[in-house]
């Protein structure tokens, strides 16, 4: 018999099931579909600082006023294909960060995020109405910390030996996004669904932090619903996929959408 007809007849076999192997885990998150969301965009928001330099400058300069300078940046979460994808931003067509940004100095740590992330993603006056516009975020768990030890661009998820007095401390949250949401991006940015498949292992492309991003999200169980909210798949798990996943320009830049997203 062929390998091919083997590996037919395989096919056909059902699967064996293991004994349970989901102990001491959390209930599964449940993530929405990206089509659940919509996207706009709004004013410009031009890089405060025109140059690296400018930007450490600018940072010593809040450290001897206020002390370590605290940051806070967003993990938004939703399914494409039952794949996870996370939205991000991209400036001037490579760099790319996450939602949020530093906070000011009187700011209590979570409504300054929450202010920043609406800074960001928030729509403004009537431009979208309706369900998802004005709904709160839904800061949960920190699921990262980085450590800026001096006024360099390098930053470390821990404190190193030798430093007593961190510069800069950046958290990660997980934001449980809802069923469905607007946000509107900044016209000179884009905003991007990028699956984790993507981030995995490629510090060349996006960095330390988000390529790391799929190690912190792998405690999760995610549960993939549809645009009805039915759950359709959960972690461990899935299925064919009828696309395959890819990242896709939700907003902002001037960009073809179509040829962006491969289309």
């Amino acid at each position: 018999m062929s390998t091919i007809t083997e590996n037919a007849l395989q096919s056909l076999q059902p699967p064996i099931t293991p004994a349970s192997f989901n102990a001491n885990q959390s209930e599964p998150i449940r993530l929405y579909p990206l089509s659940n969301y919509t996207f706009g965009t709004k004013e410009a928001q031009p890089e405060e600082d025109p140059s690296v330099a400018a930007r450490l400058s600018r940072l010593q300069q809040h450290y001897d006023s206020h002390g370590m300078r605290r940051t806070c940046e967003g993990i938004l979460i939703c399914h494409e294909h039952n794949h996870p994808h996370i939205l991000m931003l991209q400036i001037a067509n490579a760099f790319f960060k996450l939602p949020g940004d530093y906070l000011l100095p009187e700011d209590e740590e979570i409504d300054g995020f929450k202010k920043r992330l609406n800074e960001r993603l928030a729509p403004v006056g009537t431009q979208f109405s309706g369900e998802g516009v004005n709904d709160e975020w839904e800061v949960a768990d920190c699921l990262a910390q980085w450590w800026r030890p001096n006024f360099e661009t390098f930053m470390y998820p821990f404190i190193p030996a030798h430093v007593t007095r961190p510069k800069e401390c950046k958290k990660l949250y997980f934001i449980q996004l809802p069923r469905s949401k607007v946000l509107s991006v900044p016209k000179n940015m884009k905003l991007l669904a990028v699956p984790l498949f993507e981030l995995y292992d490629n510090v060349q492309r996006y960095g330390p932090q988000l390529s790391a991003i799929p190690h912190l999200l792998s405690r999760y169980r995610f549960e993939f619903v549809d645009e009805a909210g039915t759950p359709v798949s959960i972690t461990p798990g899935g299925g064919p996929y009828e696309n395959r996943p890819g990242v896709k320009v939700l907003a902002g830049g001037d960009v073809d959408m179509k040829q962006e997203n491969g289309q």
